[in-house]
């Protein structure tokens, strides 16, 4: 197994960074992130500071795949995602959206909560199930460099609570080597990611790294033992559930054998949605496998 040590903290999805590790398909990784507060916040009086760090969410990479070229599709397995610190932190900040029915004097809120025992000890009263998941996951794009904030075809900050251990993550490779980044590991997260941050942990992610070749994708898709689902992310959320639904049928078309209208009607009454953080619109659209034949 490779081992990826913490390095440069990358807060775009670049194909300009030197690789920091080529592997060839099928190699395992062991790959050391930071947390999305870029490792500023370890106890209840510290404070996210944004001179220092502006930016959120950093990223470990890139990471070349061999053979990977434009056209390709990278499958991550993520094998186990362990905390770093045996700790995990949350913080409420600006309430965003909801202010209008809230108000702006939030206070800002910095817990830090302990991990032991497959929980996450929120308070003295509430654990919290400890179901670790990456925020963030993706591969570079062609043109243009996004960085960590929001998500797009390429994956990068999907938020979405089914990047997690036992689950394949489908990315399409736009360039060769496909730049591979990951990152914004979560000890647990609701849907939706309300006050834009999860129970954020540095920590020590396993994944393997297979390579399909010739299969393009239109963006990230994911595989559970269970289920199948598309993700795509964007303001309406809307649409963006329309655009999931639409790419969930034609993924059942081609590789299903279902027809689109027969598929367009099962999912009309067997299909649920998970949401990734609200303000971005990211959903994944989902169905079970039993229901694929």
């Amino acid at each position: 197994m490779h081992r990826l040590p913490l390095g440069p903290l990358y807060y775009e999805f670049s194909r300009h960074n030197e690789p920091r590790l080529r592997v060839q398909p099928g190699d395992s990784v062991l790959v050391e992130t930071e947390d999305a507060f870029s490792g500023q916040i370890r106890t209840d009086e510290d404070r996210r500071d944004k001179t220092k760090r502006p930016y959120g969410n950093p990223q470990t990479g890139p990471i070349w795949v061999e053979g990977a070229e434009p056209g390709d599709t990278l499958a991550v397995h993520i094998q186990e995602i362990k905390p770093s610190l045996g700790q995990c932190a949350t913080r409420t900040s600006d309430p965003k959206q909801l202010a209008e029915w809230l108000g702006t004097d939030c206070p800002h809120g910095t817990h830090v909560c302990p991990i032991r025992d497959g929980f996450i000890h929120w308070s003295d009263s509430v654990r919290i199930p400890y179901r670790p998941m990456l925020g963030c996951i993706g591969t570079a794009p062609d043109t243009g460099v996004p960085t960590t904030m929001p998500a797009g075809p390429h994956g990068g900050n999907m938020d979405i609570v089914e990047t997690c251990p036992g689950n394949i993550i489908y990315l399409p490779v736009y360039v060769p080597g496909a730049y591979l980044y990951l990152g914004d590991a979560h000890a647990a997260m609701g849907h939706g990611e309300l006050s834009a941050s999860g129970l954020e942990m540095p920590s020590e992610t396993i994944i393997r790294v297979e390579l399909v070749k010739n299969k393009k994708l239109a963006g990230p898709r994911i595989e559970s033992p269970t289920e199948i689902m598309t993700i795509v992310s964007g303001c309406p959320a809307e649409r963006s559930m329309a655009e999931a639904f639409a790419r969930l049928i034609l993924w059942m078309e081609t590789e299903y054998g279902w027809n689109r209208w027969r598929a367009y009607d099962l999912l009309t009454h067997v299909a649920t949605l998970s949401v990734g953080y609200y303000a971005f619109g990211t959903v994944a659209a989902k169905i079970e496998k039993r229901y694929l034949g």
